[in-house]
């Protein structure tokens, strides 16, 4: 074999470069590139996960992140301040639907810091006059999309229509934007350096999803078995099933496991109560 011959074949290194470089032809190349990058130490773990959380975004449909009919957290009209205020301060949250009736009469949004006029007093306080237009899309609608919607528009929260035009769900900004950079932490939620377990009342606790069960035991007085599942929430999602949705219940042993936290990708924040001694063992409750 002569000079010219060998001269003119790549070497391995250029194959290979060739190989890594190319460029890719669907989201799954693009993607197994990336993972090539993160082996290589050209991306970090954070980087590498926030890139396909925006790969996922431009893929996902809103169906798949709502919070569900069922699991959403309104106000009704008729209800006066005095009623429903309690209601706004133990949910935490900073917008509420407002309904007239049901769930598929939605007249407005409200806002929680909305209410303050009500403490400030001086004047008539009328719930009407607080809403903001509820905003509402089709449970088809591309993630992207509906990011897009939210930074023009400058609204948190809409709710999704199934295709006969009733409620079946709603979404907010912070719910998209957790398919991207994973959950995000408010003042509500565990601080980093708190306790995993923290008691809120002689009958409740809130529970990191990643306590691990023999700590989860010694604290509160259980006795579930950790040869199958190391944390509660592992715990949990083995009696769902699947990642259930902020706001499912499950009983497990005469305890009761609510989901207070949870994204797309895993559980972080659970209630924990003694179960009712009526109430039975069950996978799922609304």
């Amino acid at each position: 074999m002569d000079g010219s011959d060998s001269s003119s074949k790549p070497t391995f290194f250029e194959r290979l470069s060739t190989m890594l470089l190319r460029e890719p032809e669907d989201s799954e190349q693009l993607i197994a590139l990336l993972y090539s990058a993160y082996q290589r130490n050209l991306l970090d773990a954070d980087a590498l996960s926030m890139m396909e959380g925006v790969l996922q975004v431009s893929e996902r449909q809103v169906r798949e992140i709502m919070i569900p009919r069922a699991q959403m957290d309104v106000i009704d009209i008729s209800q006066p301040p005095e009623q429903f205020i309690p209601f706004v301060i133990e949910t935490a949250h900073s917008r509420f639907p407002v309904v007239d009736g049901d769930k598929d009469n939605i007249i407005g949004i409200l806002l929680a810091k909305d209410l303050l006029r009500y403490y400030a007093g001086g004047e008539e306080f009328n719930v009407r006059d607080m809403l903001r237009p509820a905003v509402f899309v089709p449970e088809s609608k591309r993630l992207n999309v509906l990011l897009r919607d939210f930074r023009s528009n400058h609204n948190h929260l809409a709710l999704v229509v199934d295709e006969y035009g009733g409620v079946c769900g709603m979404a907010t900004i912070e719910d998209v934007l957790e398919q991207i950079v994973g959950d995000i932490s408010d003042e509500y939620d565990f601080d980093e350096d708190e306790d995993n377990i923290i008691r809120q009342d002689d009958s409740h606790w809130r529970v990191k999803a990643d306590t691990e069960i023999a700590d989860f035991n010694e604290q509160v007085g259980a006795e579930f078995s950790d040869e199958e599942c190391d944390t509660v929430g592992g715990l949990v999602l083995k009696a769902a099933g699947q990642l259930p949705k902020r706001g499912s219940i499950f009983v497990i042993d005469g305890w009761q496991f609510t989901v207070l936290h949870a994204d797309s990708r895993r559980l972080y924040v659970l209630l924990v109560a003694k179960a009712p001694a009526s109430q039975p063992d069950s996978a799922e409750t609304a």
